[in-house]
């Protein structure tokens, strides 16, 4: 079992969750660097996040630092990961940030998807045909709309190992002012991304170009005027 101070966030993990990169990350302070600076970056006090793809907990206590604990949501799939993140929020203040656990998909019907929960926690995903089958896990099936109806969140923050090829099929709502994900090209074509970005324009967001760096893809309501 390692701990680790990251950015003023106290953060443990045990060792069997973690390789070496991510261990590497942990120990200098550098894990999710770029993600922690976007949202510090367009988050103010008071503003409600929606977090899809909670990892260890630590963006969402750099969310409820900023933002104030009741105001934050995160959402995680991977079952085994939910007692980490709990303890990892609590023992930074963070009590009154909520956890979900489920899968966040496109659609609209439908209780359980199967899942992949992998050896190290940052790479789980929703099952596709070439999963394991003997792998998986059974977890909730989270629809998106239904999030963010629910949540009415300001700032959408995602990094769904691969799902958000599944989130932009639909205009998001005007309430939601900025969006935050971290693509993976690696896991399906450009016009994926096209795709991604053609709805966020649709949503009347547009790129930001402040915190976006390499994967992570920033957008945020269009300014008039």
């Amino acid at each position: 079992m390692g701990e680790y101070a990251v950015n003023g966030v106290t953060l443990v993990v045990s060792d069997d969750m973690l390789n070496e990169r991510v261990a590497g990350k942990l120990e200098t302070g550098t894990y999710e660097a770029h993600e922690a600076h976007a949202a510090q970056m367009r988050l103010r006090e008071g503003m409600r996040v929606l977090e899809l793809g909670a990892g260890v907990g630590y963006i969402a206590s750099i969310c409820a630092g900023v933002a104030g604990a009741a105001n934050v949501v995160t959402v995680e799939a991977n079952p085994a990961m939910l007692p980490v993140i709990r303890a990892n929020l609590d023992r930074n203040g963070h009590q009154a940030t909520r956890l979900i656990h489920g899968a966040v998909t496109g659609e609209t019907s439908g209780e359980e998807i199967a899942f992949d929960p992998k050896k190290v926690f940052w790479a789980g995903r929703i099952a596709d045909e070439e999963t394991d089958p003997e792998k998986l896990v059974t977890v909730p099936m989270l629809p998106l709309a239904g999030l963010l109806q629910e949540h009415r969140p300001h700032l959408v923050i995602m990094d769904v190992e691969g799902a958000e090829r599944h989130l932009f099929d639909a205009p998001w709502p005007e309430h939601v002012r900025a969006v935050m994900m971290e693509l993976h090209p690696n896991q399906y074509p450009d016009r994926v991304i096209k795709q991604i970005v053609d709805c966020m324009s649709d949503s009347n967001l547009t790129y930001d170009p402040g915190p976006s760096r390499g994967r992570i893809l920033c957008f945020r309501r269009l300014r008039h005027g």
